[in-house]
């Protein structure tokens, strides 16, 4: 009994260790002090010609073919519309701003730009990162929030998560490494996060995220 109350107690220590470097990230974010680079998510909205899409997907392959060759490129993605013709979103990220600006000011992304312009507009572009790819809405391309707002909608994620996770999840685990328990600690709460809870939050605050751009 003693071995497995110990247990809980590391457990609940590891725990509230994980806590406290996520609030820490969270409040280094927050300040405009310079940081680490970080990686940078550009969401391109492209308004296509009708009957031309398919031509649009075949160049969408080229650039990001192309793209993929050029260091830093960590990936890329197409958001296709519910409608025909709503905007279409190309997503591609890289490393830090160095390895975008070295691809955006590069003849080979010139050329697939001049290709695209039969059948293809570009309406918006929002760049994000950070933590500002929390705080994203679809079709948006207004600047992001504050940085102050997104660390006060963070944190009222993390709490209720932490709470929820020290009472349901961490009993579960007694007894297990430090290391595993802190690994599945922080990618269920990492996960919760990215896919579950801050696209709900973002648009619940968007109002108080973003006033009303």
């Amino acid at each position: 009994m003693l071995s497995r109350h110990g247990g809980m107690k590391r457990g609940r220590a590891g725990a509230e260790a994980e806590v406290m470097s996520i609030m820490s990230r969270v409040t280094d974010r927050s300040a405009d002090s310079p940081s680490e680079p970080e990686e940078v998510t550009v969401t391109v909205a492209r308004r296509v010609a009708p009957g031309r899409e398919p031509e649009f997907e075949t160049w969408y392959d080229g650039i990001i073919g192309c793209a993929s060759k050029f260091p830093g490129f960590l990936g890329a993605g197409i958001l296709r519309p519910n409608e025909a013709g709503h905007d279409w979103h190309v997503v591609y990220r890289f490393a830090d701003d160095a390895s975008l600006h070295r691809w955006e000011a590069s003849s080979e992304r010139a050329h697939w730009l001049r290709k695209a312009e039969e059948f293809a507009e570009e309406t918006g572009v929002q760049r994000v990162s950070g933590l500002e790819t929390w705080f994203s809405l679809p079709g948006r391309t207004a600047p992001a929030p504050p940085k102050w707002k997104m660390a006060t909608v963070t944190i009222l994620a993390i709490i209720p998560l932490v709470l929820l996770m020290n009472v349901l999840v961490l009993p579960l685990l007694t007894g297990w490494p430090l290391v595993l328990r802190v690994l599945v600690f922080s990618g269920t709460l990492t996960g919760l996060m990215t896919w579950v809870v801050m696209p709900r939050l973002t648009r619940l605050f968007r109002r108080f995220l973003y006033g009303r751009r």
